[in-house]
C-alpha cells in the first residue's frame, strides 16, 4: 500500500501544479521530463521555445499551490473510458495527448478535473487537494524541481542533492530523442505502424555504440587508466556494457581483463548482518576488499596473480582459483554495485581509475505531464530476465523490489557523481519489445496478493505501448541481456 500513497500524492501534487500553473501562466506548457534530485525535474515553453522562469515566479506559483491545497478542491474523474476520450480527441487542444489517443491503443488514460482545470493522467490522484502533505517546488538550472513525500526517506520531502551530472546524461538523452525524431509514447508507436520501427532501433542502438567508443577513446588517451569499474542500480545492463567496452578497447589495441566481484564474496557464513538481523548480499563487507585490492595490485606490477573462484552452490570460495596475468599496457575492468565506491579499491590511486556510472535512464515519456519512472522501466526489465533466466516468477522479483531499492539508495546512488562517465543504458523503444515478456508474468499475480496493485499499475504503463517484434533487437543490444539471445549470454 505504501507505493501507492506515493503514488497518489506524487499525482495529485502534480496536478495542484499543473493547475497553478495554467491560472497564472495560461499560455506557458509545461513539460515533465525525468526524475532529478529526489523529484521530477521539468521545464516550461512558449510556443515551442524554453522558457526560464525566476525564483520569485516559481515562489508564485509554490504560494498559489498552497492556496489550493487549503481550499481542499474535490478531485473528479470525469472520464475513464477510452473510446470517450478517442471521441474527444480532436476536441483536446494538445497535441501529445491527440496522437497518444490515436497510437496507443487501449490505453488506460483518465480525465481528471480539478475545479475549472482538466488534465489526463495514467495514475490516480488523492481524492481532494487538501490529502496533499507536504510539497517542495524550486527552480533548477532551465527549470524546476517537484518534490513531494517518499517512503524511502521516511514520508519527508527528499533532502536536495545536486547531480549535475546525471542532469547532463539526460539532457544528452533528450538529445538522443530529437535525433530519433521521437518524444513521446504516441511517436514511438506511429513507428510502429509506419513500419519506421527498424530505423528507430538501429538508431537508437548506434547511439548507444556511438557513447561506448567516446567512453573507450576516453580511457585510451589516459595512460594512468589500470582499472574501470562499471557500477549502475538493478538491470542496467553493465554486464553488457562490459563486455561490450571490452571489444572496443581491443580494437584499439588495449588488451583487458575481466575481473567478477562475485569471486570475492567472503562467504556466506561470514556475510554481516543487516538492521533485521538478515544477511546482507549487498553490503560492500560481504565482499573481501583486502584481498581484491592485492590481487589488483599485484596485477598492475605485471605479477602473475591466482585470482579466487566462488562457488555459489556450497556458499564458500573454492580450495584452488585461477591464475591470470595482466599483459602490460593492460587494463583490468570490473563490473559490479560496488564499482564506484572507493572503499572497493582503496589502496588503488584515483588517477589509475575510471568509474563508469551505468543507469536506464528513461527519456521517453507518456505525454508531457507524465513521464515514465526510470525505476518501472528496470522493474520490468528484472521481471523479464528473472522469468527467463531464473524460473523467478514477476510476483516474487516485485517482492524483492523495495530491498534492491533500499540497497541502491545506500550502496550505489551516493557514489554516481563520482563517475569519470555516465552511461545511460535506456532504449527508447525497449517498452513495445518488454511488453509481452512482462505482462505475461504480471497477469499471473492473484488480485489478493500484495504486489496486485503494483502488477496492475505496471501492465496499464505497458498497454500504452505497441508490441515490437523481438527480432529486430541486435544480438549485442543491452536489451538482449533481458529477454535472452545475446551474443554475450547463453540464454
Amino acid at each position: 500500500m505504501s507505493k501507492i500513497i506515493e503514488s497518489r500524492q506524487y499525482e495529485t501534487i502534480k496536478l495542484v501544479f499543473l493547475k497553478a500553473m495554467w491560472k497564472l501562466y495560461p499560455d506557458y506548457d509545461v513539460e515533465i521530463q525525468n526524475s532529478l534530485n529526489n523529484g521530477s525535474y521539468g521545464e516550461i515553453f512558449f510556443d515551442g521555445e524554453l522558457v526560464s522562469l525566476t525564483k520569485k515566479e516559481y515562489e508564485k506559483i509554490k504560494d498559489e499551490m498552497k492556496k489550493i491545497i487549503l481550499e481542499d478542491i474535490p478531485i473528479e474523474m470525469t472520464i475513464d473510458d477510452i473510446e470517450k476520450l478517442k471521441e474527444k480527441g480532436k476536441d483536446i487542444p494538445r497535441e501529445d495527448i491527440q496522437e497518444l489517443l490515436k497510437n496507443c491503443g487501449w490505453a488506460k488514460i483518465r480525465e481528471y478535473k480539478i475545479g475549472d482545470y482538466i488534465d489526463y493522467f495514467y495514475l490516480s490522484p488523492e481524492k481532494r487537494t487538501g490529502k496533499i502533505k507536504d510539497f517542495d517546488l524550486y527552480r533548477y538550472n532551465n527549470g524546476f524541481i517537484l518534490k513531494t513525500p517518499m517512503e524511502v526517506y521516511n514520508w519527508e520531502i527528499a533532502p536536495m542533492k545536486d547531480t549535475p551530472k546525471i542532469a547532463k546524461a539526460f539532457q544528452e538523452g533528450n538529445t538522443w530523442e530529437k535525433i530519433m525524431g521521437i518524444n513521446f509514447a504516441g511517436s514511438i508507436n506511429k513507428k510502429v505502424f509506419n513500419k519506421e520501427i527498424a530505423e528507430l532501433i538501429m538508431l537508437n542502438e548506434t547511439l548507444h555504440s556511438k557513447k561506448i567508443n567516446k567512453i573507450s577513446n576516453d580511457i585510451m588517451k589516459n595512460k594512468n587508466i589500470k582499472i574501470v569499474t562499471i557500477a549502475g542500480p538493478s538491470s542496467s545492463g553493465k554486464t553488457t556494457l562490459s563486455k561490450k567496452l571490452r571489444l572496443h578497447l581491443q580494437t584499439c589495441g588495449i588488451k583487458t581483463l575481466a575481473i567478477s566481484l562475485d569471486d570475492y564474496y567472503v562467504g556466506r557464513a561470514n556475510v554481516p548482518l543487516d538492521e533485521n538481523g538478515n544477511k546482507d548480499f549487498e553490503t560492500i563487507y560481504a565482499l573481501d576488499i583486502e584481498l581484491l585490492n592485492k590481487n589488483l595490485k599485484d596485477l598492475i606490477d605485471g605479477k602473475e596473480t591466482e585470482l579466487p573462484l566462488y562457488d555459489f552452490f556450497t556458499g564458500e570460495r573454492k580450495a584452488k582459483g585461477h591464475k591470470v596475468q595482466l599483459e602490460e599496457g593492460g587494463i583490468i575492468i570490473i563490473e559490479g554495485i560496488h564499482g564506484l565506491n572507493d572503499e572497493l579499491t582503496k589502496y588503488i590511486p584515483r588517477e589509475n581509475k575510471y568509474k563508469i556510472y551505468i543507469s536506464c535512464l528513461t527519456q521517453t515519456n507518456m505525454d508531457r505531464h507524465n513521464r515514465v519512472h526510470t525505476t518501472d522501466v528496470r522493474k520490468i526489465r528484472r521481471i523479464v530476465r528473472d522469468s527467463l533466466s531464473r524460473d523467478t516468477e514477476g510476483e516474487e522479483t516485485l517482492k524483492m523490489w523495495n530491498s534492491i531499492r533500499k540497497g541502491e539508495e545506500k550502496w550505489i546512488f551516493p557514489f554516481q557523481e563520482d563517475a569519470d562517465a555516465i552511461f545511460n543504458s535506456s532504449l527508447s523503444y525497449e517498452l513495445g519489445i518488454l511488453k509481452p515478456y512482462a505482462i505475461r508474468e504480471l497477469i499471473k499475480i492473484d488480485i489478493e496478493s500484495p504486489q496486485y496493485e503494483e502488477a496492475k499499475k505496471l501492465v496499464e504503463l505497458l498497454s500504452c505501448f505497441v508490441d515490437i517484434e523481438s527480432s529486430l533487437v541486435p544480438s549485442d543490444s543491452i536489451l538482449k541481456e533481458f529477454i535472452g539471445g545475446s551474443v554475450f549470454y547463453n540464454y
